[in-house]
């Protein structure tokens, strides 16, 4: 499948963009659509024929829950109805992505626990197929709720569920706001495209002059760690680097291609890294995956009956507030582990999700006590020190699950831990090689390049977190200067991106 840096890509965009604006309006979402399938049939047409199976699955169970809504006028039977279509739908749709994604995962640790030596599956897992599903899903669950109206025409639903410049690593999608934009008509508009073609710039610069020159050093340091047992925190710092100026990246690309067409896509990051807790760092990562599981897990878990026949017996044996509050982190647990089953087939995971999960409800049943030692210190909220001092105590903890993140499995990432607090030699940093012909000729440069690019992207989000209207103010300059920074950026990409090679691909594509 075309990478979105590739050249193929982005004459896809140019033709699709140039003649979306040319046709009559009212096929403008079937232009869309056209361009969605041959993009997605690029990666192959068995790969689609899953794409197929999760639309038309969805959109027949959608029909069919309108249809039981209207049809039934007995509320007990509509709902038994209702809910017999929905756990239908879910069924095909998450078991097809439990199957492909994760029966190896189950097959190596059957062969763990047991001894045992059942081969592997060779199974064929769809780019983008996370996406896509939780997507689809929750539409279906949206209707569920009655929270939106199923739509009748098979080919205009085929359009939510394939955007292509989403469909591989997102954002998630709501039905109410996509689909809305993707079936009206749009038209040329000349202030729009110039940000967009901006923001799709800025984009690939964090792609591949930082984190294409970052992921050198992550592959060398994570891939041996303990010849580079000294580099452990630079390791995590490095990834941290290369994943947000990756995906964050990406989203700008995402974002910046569908406002080419009029469509406003929701945010997907909000400049997590001056986050002051680690609830927080997630309400600004991947934002569309953290509404998802919010909507769609965190709150049917949390109402459910169980829970609150678990919150009764937990009041009484622990106390009100306590027992108020161990229901809301047993169902925060559940979520990151759904979480981290949703990142990979693989322990290290499961371990990302569940630290992030354990630290997130232990600071729920900390609360009031932290409160109480702040009121003893006299620390206020409102303090700067404080708050820089929430900014780096939460940086630590995403760099500590790092490790499970990128590490090979779970051995490496607390090994790798245990370097971080015993062994620490930053000049070793300066023997990695650039490339086998160059050896570590370049290595100083590149380092460079990663810094101030960083420095960049820090300004840039430095800036916007204070509120200052960047956009506002580029409109506001002098077309010279505008031209000026397009032809800085356009420059800067193969100057300093790409290194030891072609770019390589969106880590979350891989999703």
């Amino acid at each position: 499948m075309m990478s979105l840096i590739s050249m193929e890509f982005l004459l896809l965009v140019l033709v699709a963009a140039a003649g979306y604006y040319l046709i009559p309006k009212k096929f403008q979402w079937v232009w869309l659509l056209v361009f969605s399938y041959i993009y997605y049939v690029t990666g192959g047409v068995k790969v689609t024929c899953f794409l197929v199976f999760t639309t038309v699955t969805t959109w027949m169970a959608g029909v069919l829950l309108e249809k039981v809504a209207q049809a039934e006028q007995d509320r007990f039977v509509c709902r038994r109805k209702k809910r017999q279509v929905l756990v239908t739908a879910l069924l095909l749709n998450f078991g097809m992505l439990a199957v492909l994604k994760y029966s190896n995962f189950a097959i190596r640790t059957v062969n763990m626990v047991f001894g045992s030596s059942q081969g592997e599956l060779d199974l064929l897992l769809p780019l983008g197929i996370s996406f896509y599903t939780f997507q689809s899903m929750g539409y279906i669950l949206d209707l569920y709720w009655e929270r939106t109206k199923a739509e009748h025409n098979l080919f205009r639903f085929a359009l939510f569920v394939s955007f292509f410049p989403q469909i591989l690593q997102g954002p998630i999608g709501r039905f109410e706001r996509l689909g809305t934009q993707l079936f009206a008509s749009h038209s040329f508009d000349g202030r729009r495209i110039e940000l967009s073609l901006l923001r799709i710039l800025w984009g690939y610069f964090k792609k591949m002059v930082i984190a294409d020159n970052a992921v050198i050093f992550v592959d060398a340091i994570f891939e041996d760690p303990t010849l580079y047992s000294g580099l452990a925190i630079a390791g995590a710092l490095a990834y941290s680097i290369q994943l947000y100026c990756d995906f964050s990246g990406g989203m700008d690309v995402v974002i910046g291609i569908a406002g080419l067409f009029g469509i406003e896509m929701d945010e997907n990051f909000k400049r997590p890294y001056f986050a002051v807790s680690i609830t927080d760092f997630w309400h600004r990562w991947h934002i569309t995956l953290g509404t998802w599981m919010k909507d769609y897990v965190f709150y049917p878990v949390s109402l459910s009956g169980w829970m609150r026949h678990f919150s009764k017996f937990a009041k009484k044996v622990f106390g009100k507030q306590t027992g108020r509050v161990l229901p809301i982190c047993l169902a925060n647990i559940i979520v990151f582990l759904v979480v981290g089953i949703w990142h990979g087939a693989a322990w290290k995971f499961i371990f990302y999700g569940m630290y992030n999960g354990l630290i997130i409800a232990f600071s729920g049943l900390m609360a009031p006590r932290y409160r109480k030692w702040k009121q003893a210190l006299h620390i206020s909220d409102n303090s700067k020190g404080f708050h820089l001092f929430q900014i780096l105590r939460t940086f630590l903890l995403v760099n500590i699950s790092w490790f499970f993140d990128r590490a090979y499995d779970v051995e490496s990432a607390f090994r790798m831990m245990k370097y971080a607090v015993t062994r620490f030699d930053l000049s070793q940093i300066l023997t990695i090689q650039i490339g086998e012909a160059s050896g570590t000729t370049y290595t100083f440069i590149f380092l460079m390049v990663i810094l101030l690019g960083c420095l960049a992207v820090f300004i840039v989000s430095l800036l916007m977190e204070q509120g200052r209207d960047l956009e506002g103010f580029y409109v506001k300059q002098h077309w010279i200067l505008k031209c000026m920074l397009f032809a800085g950026l356009i420059l800067l990409l193969p100057a300093l991106g790409q290194p030891a090679g072609e770019a390589g691909g969106f880590i979350y594509a891989q999703f």
